[in-house]
Order: C-alpha cells, then structure tokens, then sequence
C-alpha cells in the first residue's frame, strides 16, 4: 500500500503546475495534502477514474488552511475535524478509516511571526495527541507538523532557535505529545540521513538545500511491522513542500 502526503501551498495554484499529472505518476493508494485554501466549490480536481472518493474539509475563514484526502478505496468512516469548537475552524484534521487502521491528516497550526500562536500551538498539540490517542484502530498520521524535531531535520539550526517550527517549547512538546505514542517513520528508518521537505520561498532556499523536515509519517508501533519504506520526494515541485511517502507491505 503506497500512501502520499503533500502541503500543496494552495490547491488552486497547484492545480496549475500539473497537480492532476502528479497525481497519476505518483498513484498512492491514499493521498492527503495540507493547505489547501479552498473551499469545495472553488476547486474540481479531475482524477474521479483514480480516486473516486474525495474529502475536503476546509477552514471557515476563506483562502485559508484546509486539508484534503484522495481514496482509491472508500473508506468505512470519515471524521472531519476533532470534535473540538475551538480547534475545528481551520480545518485542520481528516481521520479515515480501513479495516486494520485508521489514517489522520493533519495541518498543525504554525506558531507564527514573533510566536504570537504559540500558546495556541501548544494547547493544539495536547488536543490533537489526545485525539488521536483514544481512536480505536491503530493510528498513522501524516502532515504538515510545523516542527524540524532535531538539528539534523534542519540546515540552519542554530539560527532558527528562536524561529517558529524550531522553539525549545515546539520541539518538546512534539517529543512529549506525538513522539511519546507514534514513531517517526522516516527518522526511524533513516537515523541519519539529511533531507528536508520544506523550504522557503526566499534566498533561492531550495535551490541551496537550505531547508527544514517539518513533514511526517508517523507510525502507532502496532503497525511498525508492516511499513516498508518512507521517503521523501525531492525531485517533485509545485510547492515550498514536497511531497512525503509511506509503504506498507
């Protein structure tokens, strides 16, 4: 089973940049991607003979967040969001559920220009692991976390201390809410291995490698018997992001 997550960046503007072709060439099983910033009437993604079954669930404030999952196989249950008023207006979490398994995107709030979400980051980070940690199934959660864990899941580590994505606060919270119930696929597999899933926009980042893995697969250890591989996909492009595999045998 070949499963994708991406942070498009925009489905709109990705759409442009052969989105529907990428997802032909790629032909995961699933596939989720974070950011969306649309709302359902606004985008057609013409793929229905490849995935018959789409879900969007997109944030209240328009051109913002969202979060999107293609099937090839329909699922037995959807559940958008976390039962949660205060932290389901963005549109932030899809759960879907297999028979042995369920599988959770997620967009994980960024803390922000001068860390002004970061207490807000810090309360989603116990929401969300208490979310995921009472489902029934065994869980593999997949997204945008918004978190380079360690030095190595970064470029420039000593700079970006003080930089959202990187905080003493993100990076402790991370180990001790998510870390401490799912494993890092890629990190697991590959202790010491330096790519990265995100870079910025400026300073011609990606073309100098100068990035960031803030993209994961993260495993519950019930499963960790049937993952074959994760990786990162460099060599695609449309967004600051590229896209994040898992393989499941």
């Amino acid at each position: 089973m070949k499963l994708i997550s991406w942070n498009v960046n925009g489905i709109r503007a990705v759409l442009k940049k052969d989105f529907v072709d990428i997802l032909y060439t790629l032909d995961a099983d699933v596939f989720c991607i974070q950011e969306t910033k649309a709302q359902p009437d606004q985008i057609e993604v013409d793929c229905k003979d490849l995935y018959p079954y789409q879900y969007m669930n997109s944030a209240e404030r328009k051109g913002y967040s969202g979060t999107m999952i293609f099937c090839k196989k329909e699922p037995l249950s959807i559940t958008y969001g976390m039962n949660q008023p205060a932290y389901d207006t963005e549109g932030r979490v899809i759960t879907i559920e297999y028979a042995d398994f369920d599988i959770v995107t997620v967009y994980t709030p960024n803390s922000g220009t001068g860390l002004k979400r970061l207490d807000y980051r810090m309360e989603w980070d116990q929401v969300f692991t208490d979310y995921v940690t009472h489902l029934e199934k065994p869980v593999i959660i997949c997204g945008d976390l918004n978190v380079a864990n360690e030095e190595i899941d970064i470029k420039n580590p000593k700079t970006n201390h003080k930089n959202a994505g990187f905080t003493d606060e993100e990076r402790n919270s991370f180990k001790a809410n998510l870390l401490k119930h799912f494993k890092d696929s890629y990190r697991t597999l590959y202790p010491d291995k330096v790519e990265y899933s995100w870079w910025s926009y400026r300073f011609h980042a990606r073309e100098k490698n100068a990035g960031w893995r803030i993209d994961y697969w993260l495993v519950d250890p019930r499963l960790w018997d049937v993952v074959e591989d994760s990786k990162i996909l460099t060599d695609i492009y449309g967004s600051d992001h590229c896209p994040i595999e898992l393989d499941l045998k």
